[in-house]
């Protein structure tokens, strides 16, 4: 039985929205008007493949925290009893963003129908991507689905914390930078000029700091918005660039020869790889399919490469660890946790760990790094502004000898 979305008044004229089953619009209709509801608008889930794909292209992405939240209800629900097709229902009725409601009904719909749950969620790969879906595949082949959707609310709601912390750390630097940068620009280019005027006329020389002060200050009025403009084209030109696989390639490989910053990208992408790889080797996936579906959540290309490459010699027979370890991308700590996973039969604990210390090694390194950064970061701010201060003062301290 088809589902319809709906949109009706109610009895004190205010909109409700919600998801009906029935054989056509006309019977929703009038389901509605027997719950004194007065339809305005009812829409049926598509339900072929073309009408999927153009849901795909109208439902754009989800954010983490909101595809984290609709896990933890459905692992809820289905670990409480209900059957999915339900719980998906309830799931939906509950969220108040559209698109999602959208998603969740036309994954009801296809699992009404009778597919599994992971094939109605191939219809969104953008909102659950591949190692989602692998998950959940395993769950209902085992037999186990309430506990692969609790490990993968557990996954989704720690990733989503640490991107949101690694966007808060990085919020304050960044503005201060910006502010610190406007500042610096709006006394070259305006309140400089104004003060160095009074020493035009004298006919004086003027200290060699003054002069230089003149110089950079002419400089950032007369060129300070071609300077802007040029940053921002190659800006723009940079994140075409990186677009495409070559470039993209290229960058990744900078980073990852960068002295600080090489550790920190190594670390998240480690991290995230033997998480995921911990989730589906615990989940019943093969391991095969399990490290090619995870190289897929690794963002640094070198290191994606190399997990991929490491897979073909895994399937040759070679242990995972030595693989992973002639890449030369990964940390010991995690080659050596993997290797006594092998050897103990409890890979998944140990991939599980790994991620653990990576994720607490990586947030130590960045919180480090943001401490040094915010004090240096001042400390710029105020030397310049002190150059500016005395490259003014020195005039005014040296009055009487320039009127002399």
């Amino acid at each position: 039985m088809p589902a319809f979305e709906y949109i009706a008044l109610n009895a004190k004229g205010k909109e409700e929205k919600g998801i009906l089953d029935g054989d056509n619009a006309k019977q929703v209709r009038q389901l509605l008007r027997d719950s004194n509801l007065t339809p305005l608008e009812i829409n049926q889930v598509e339900k072929s493949e073309k009408g999927d794909k153009n849901k795909v292209q109208r439902a754009g992405r989800v954010k983490a925290a909101d595809l984290a939240l609709l896990t933890r209800q459905l692992a809820t629900l289905v670990q409480s009893g209900s059957p999915l097709e339900e719980a998906l229902a309830t799931t939906a009725k509950q969220t108040e963003k559209r698109n999602i409601r959208h998603i969740l009904t036309a994954v009801r719909t296809r699992v009404v129908e009778g597919y599994s749950l992971a094939d109605g969620l191939k219809t969104y790969p953008t909102v659950f991507p591949a190692m989602y879906r692998a998950t959940i595949a395993a769950g209902e082949q085992s037999g186990h689905l309430d506990a692969v959707l609790e490990r993968m609310a557990d996954y989704t709601e720690s990733r989503q914390e640490t991107q949101t912390r690694i966007a808060n750390a990085m919020f304050y630097p960044v503005i201060l930078t910006i502010v610190s940068i406007a500042i610096v620009a709006g006394l070259l280019g305006f309140i400089v000029p104004k003060i160095i005027a009074v020493f035009d006329n004298m006919g004086q020389e003027l200290p060699p700091m003054t002069r230089g002060l003149i110089i950079v200050s002419d400089f950032v009025r007369d060129y300070g918005l071609y300077i802007g403009a040029v940053l921002v084209v190659i800006y723009i030109i940079f994140k075409q660039a990186v677009k495409q696989s070559k470039w993209r390639y290229i960058y990744h490989s900078f980073l990852l020869k960068l002295p600080l910053i090489k550790k920190m990208v190594r670390g998240l992408n480690t991290a995230r790889f033997a998480r995921t790889l911990s989730i589906l080797a615990s989940s019943g996936v093969p391991i095969l399919d399990a490290m090619s579906i995870s190289a897929k959540v690794v963002q640094n290309l070198p290191m994606r490469q190399a997990i991929e490459a490491a897979a073909h010699k895994v399937r040759e027979g070679k242990a995972i660890n030595r693989a992973l370890d002639q890449a030369g991308y990964f940390p010991p700590m995690t080659v050596h946790l993997i290797a006594s996973g092998e050897s103990s039969g409890r890979l998944d604990e140990m991939l599980e760990r790994a991620a653990v210390q990576q994720e607490r090694e990586t947030d130590s390194m960045l919180t480090n790094m943001l401490g040094l950064f915010e004090p240096i970061l001042i400390l710029v701010m105020g030397g310049v502004v002190l150059l500016i201060v005395l490259s003014i003062l020195l005039p005014i301290l040296n009055l009487n000898q320039l009127v002399q």
